[in-house]
């Protein structure tokens, strides 16, 4: 797995994508797959996370990740 991060910081690296922009995109992908794991549950969710579960309702407004879990 550590190769594959460095691979993908690389590729990252190369094609200019900022720092905010990688840590955003891969803090909403990890919500995601999380709240997907919890089957949507958000109290199972956060604790996972190691976040509070307001916190956790925070940023999936933010990512509009409850949208996406709504089209199911």
């Amino acid at each position: 797995m550590k190769e594959q991060l460095e691979s993908l910081v690389g590729m990252m690296v190369e094609r200019g994508i900022l720092l905010e922009e990688a840590m955003a995109e891969f803090e909403k992908k990890f919500i995601k797959r999380v709240l997907e794991h919890a089957r949507g549950n958000q109290c199972r969710a956060a604790e996972t996370l190691g976040i509070h579960r307001n916190t956790l309702s925070r940023k999936i407004t933010e990512y509009h990740l409850d949208q996406a879990s709504r089209r199911r």
